[in-house]
This record gives C-alpha cells, sequence and structure tokens, in this order.
C-alpha cells in the first residue's frame, strides 16, 4: 500500500489542476464578454465537463482516504477542507460558463456601456481566488484572511453595476435584454467572489483548526485558539 503522504499530495495536485482550469475560465469568460470573443466563450463551455470530471475524481479520492486511512487531526482537517474546496471551485466552474454563455448572447447586442466595473469586478474575484489557492498550497492562514476582506468591495462593484444598469434601462428600455445579461453576470462574479471567501474559511480552518464562517472579524482575536497540529 503506497504511503499516506503519497496519496495525500497526489490529491493535492488534483485538487491544484482542477482550481487552475476553474481560473482560466474565469479569465476566458470575461474576456469573452469585453472581446466579444466567441472562441473563448466556446472554450470555457468546453471546459466545464473536464471540471465536472475532477470533481468526481476528488470526491472519489477524499471519500476512499476517509475510509481506509481514518486520519485524525491535521490530515482529517485537510480532507475535510480539500471536499469543501472542491465543492466550491466546481461552482466557480458553473458560475464562469453562465458568463460565457452570456458572452455569447451579447455578441447580438451592442455593448451597454463601456466595460469598466465588470473588468474590474472580475479583475478582483480572480485576485481572489488566486489567493486563497495560494494560501492554500503554502498553509498562509494570514494570506487566506486577506480574501475575507475583500468581499465587501466586490458587493460594491456589485451594487455600482446594478445602478448603473437600471437607471440605462430607464433611459432606453431598448437595451433591457443586453443589460439585463450584464446584471446576471455582476451577479455571477459576485458569487465567485463568495465560493472564494467560502475556500479561504477553509484555508483558515485547515491551518489554524479555526471557524470563522459568517465571523471574520473574529478571527483577529483567536490566534491564541489555534488547535494543536
Amino acid at each position: 500500500m503506497r504511503h499516506f503522504s503519497v496519496e495525500l499530495e497526489e490529491l493535492n495536485q488534483t485538487l491544484l489542476e482542477m482550481a487552475g482550469l476553474v481560473e482560466a475560465s474565469i479569465h476566458h469568460s470575461v474576456r469573452a464578454l469585453v472581446e466579444q470573443n466567441r472562441d473563448l466563450a466556446q472554450q470555457v463551455i468546453r471546459d466545464e465537463p473536464l471540471i465536472n470530471s475532477l470533481e468526481m475524481e476528488i470526491d472519489g479520492i477524499v471519500t476512499r482516504l476517509l475510509a481506509l486511512r481514518q486520519p485524525v487531526a491535521r490530515d482529517l482537517r485537510f480532507l475535510t477542507a480539500a471536499l469543501k474546496i472542491n465543492t466550491d471551485l466546481e461552482r466557480i466552474g458553473d458560475l464562469a460558463n453562465h458568463i460565457a454563455e452570456r458572452a455569447l448572447s451579447l455578441m447580438h447586442h451592442p455593448l451597454v456601456k463601456p466595460m469598466t466595473d465588470i473588468p474590474k469586478m472580475a479583475s478582483l474575484v480572480q485576485s481572489m481566488l488566486l489567493k486563497c489557492l495560494d494560501a492554500f498550497v503554502r498553509g498562509d492562514a494570514d494570506l487566506a484572511r486577506s480574501v475575507l476582506l475583500s468581499d465587501d468591495e466586490v458587493d460594491a462593484l456589485r451594487d455600482a453595476v446594478y445602478a448603473e444598469l437600471v437607471a440605462t434601462m430607464q433611459r432606453d428600455p431598448g437595451i433591457v435584454p443586453a443589460a439585463v445579461d450584464l446584471i446576471f453576470v455582476a451577479r455571477n462574479l459576485e458569487r465567485i467572489g463568495d465560493h472564494a471567501t467560502n475556500i479561504a474559511e477553509d484555508v483558515v480552518f485547515l491551518v489554524k483548526g479555526i471557524d470563522v464562517r459568517h465571523h471574520a472579524e473574529h478571527f483577529e482575536k483567536t490566534e491564541s485558539g489555534d488547535l494543536a497540529k
């Protein structure tokens, strides 16, 4: 039987492979929207089944290791975090796919407004995802915590996009279908930010053994409560 540490490293590498695909899907879907690039949108759609396949593979690996290895302490936290991160990554892949589909729909319409806030949102959520994945690889709870602080900025950008698009629709009802597509794009980006936040919370739990869901600000006061690794 292979050494447990080897199996954990293989799981880690598969999870990072999936993360790379998901990050690329976000990037390509927004570029497809801004540049009206049909090939990039279709690439995102083609990649979704591979992301789904990796999700199922990771679920299978974790389930087998939990059953056969009966891990404890940090190894158990790692497998628990891997399951949750796996689910969040798959959902981010779904959201990137939805953005790509909206991008294809919007190719039939002129751009409603200059693309500023939406690419800014996309850049921010991609940065959040990259940071939380880097934190996962490095075991860096402080870096993961920095992701939690970006969620409010994403929400503020979403609200700005909504307000501007609603005002634009009121001035020109003819652009309502295209504006609605952009509202959904902003919503999907905001949800990607939420999933990146979930991953960051899982990293804090993995590294520190502390559950910071729903009260990220409390993490500032819990450094002394770390669990033993």
